[in-house]
């Protein structure tokens, strides 16, 4: 076994933090919270437990016994899982790959199976790639901050490309269509981040690999998705480009059909054309009307998405006052995830342009504070565009 420079028990604590995507200082708040209220005047400040959670991760020096039990509680594991060596391995090929560990998604087995696969790419089969996906579909949630999130797909991504380059050719295919996926989720995510500069270099990367893949429809899917980096693109007749483009490239199922004809709604919006622009929208709610679409690909679909796009097209439009109705109709839910962060942007927006500053500023304000939570920088920029009087924007303080 290869030697680490930390013990076992120290490694797997950092490896179970960063896989929940917790900071060191997260960690420090949820002992806090484990601790019974009677004992908490036993603790020592946040910023002292922080240090000590690093002190802990380093090996320096092992939790007594009363702060391993807030630990055990904290991940939801027990003491054996948490401390004892059992799981040395799988530990270690976490710890060295930086790819995060899932206590309780994967059997001993499929992880024994995955390191040695890890350790040498051509052991690696059917089971792999089901063990790669299976932690991507994990992390593909809107409640995570998007820098978080790419953080911590930046090794699951490295695994795969080592795979889809070395793996036996019956199933480096698969990792193949499985990096494309990836690499678009990534392009989304650093959409939401606010950078737009990186998530046009992923897209890129995306349709590179679907083409090698020789995948018509996953091809057809990122273009779509493509037209979705609105705000980064600056070129509308370029939008609707790619949204007819991925129409072309194959015969899609029923959401994906609807997310180019989003898309294409937004070029038409951003170029002043409302005529098209509507009728893009209509034909998008017709095709997510459909029943039975079994469409594989990871992406929202959901009605408050729909409506948060149709607003914000006629927010583009200059048409606030419908936009408004739209939102109205289905207001943004409150989970705190970047894209409800965005909606409540939108509507704020489009409550500024038709004058109604009341609602506007406190719409505002609760997207304001869902974005810092979120870390949904593009719902910021949306913030900034927003046309608030100088003495409520005072308060609101949106940075960049």
């Amino acid at each position: 076994m290869v030697d680490i420079d930390v013990p076992i028990w120290a490694a797997r604590l950092g490896v179970l933090r960063r896989g929940r995507l917790w900071s060191h200082r997260e960690l420090a708040e949820r002992l806090a919270a484990a601790a019974d209220e009677s004992a908490r005047d036993r603790l020592p400040t946040l910023e002292t437990l922080t240090s000590m959670i690093r002190l802990w991760e380093a090996g320096e020096r092992r939790p007594d016994e009363w702060h391993a039990e807030l630990l055990c509680r904290a991940f939801g594991v027990d003491e054996a899982e948490l401390f004892v060596g059992d799981a040395a391995g799988t530990t270690l090929w976490h710890y060295l790959t930086g790819i995060p560990l899932l206590p309780g998604m994967f059997t001993a087995e499929e992880e024994e199976s995955t390191g040695r696969a890890i350790e040498a790419p051509r052991r690696a089969d059917d089971r792999t790639v089901s063990y790669f996906r299976a932690i991507l579909d994990a992390y593909t949630r809107t409640d995570l901050r998007p820098a978080d999130t790419i953080s911590v797909l930046r090794p699951v991504f490295a695994g795969i490309a080592e795979f889809r380059h070395d793996a036996s050719s019956p199933v480096r295919r698969a990792f193949l269509l499985l990096a494309t996926e990836n690499a678009e989720l990534i392009s989304r995510l650093h959409h939401e981040a606010g950078n737009p500069r990186r998530a046009l270099a992923w897209s890129d990367e995306a349709v590179r690999d679907a083409r090698e893949a020789a995948d018509a429809l996953l091809e057809a899917y990122i273009l779509a998705q493509r037209g979705g980096l609105s705000d980064t693109a600056g070129d509308p007749g370029g939008l609707v480009d790619l949204a007819v483009a991925a129409r072309e490239r194959a015969n899609l199922p029923a959401r994906v059909d609807a997310l180019s004809r989003h898309h294409e709604a937004q070029g038409h919006a951003l170029a002043g054309n409302l005529d098209m622009c509507r009728r893009r929208l209509e034909e998008s709610a017709q095709s997510l009307a459909e029943p039975g679409d079994d469409t594989p690909y990871r992406f929202d679909c959901s009605t408050q998405a729909h409506n948060t796009l149709c607003a914000g097209c006629l927010v583009d439009l200059g048409h606030a006052r419908d936009a408004i109705e739209i939102l109205e109709q289905e207001p943004p839910k409150p989970p705190p995830t970047y894209a409800t962060a965005y909606a409540l942007a939108r509507m704020a927006h489009a409550y500024a342009d038709a004058h109604e500053c009341e609602r506007s500023v406190e719409t505002a304000r609760k997207a304001l504070a869902l974005a810092r939570q979120t870390g949904a920088l593009r719902a910021l920029r949306e913030l900034a565009k927003v046309q608030i009087p100088p003495q409520e924007a005072r308060h609101l303080r949106i940075r960049l």
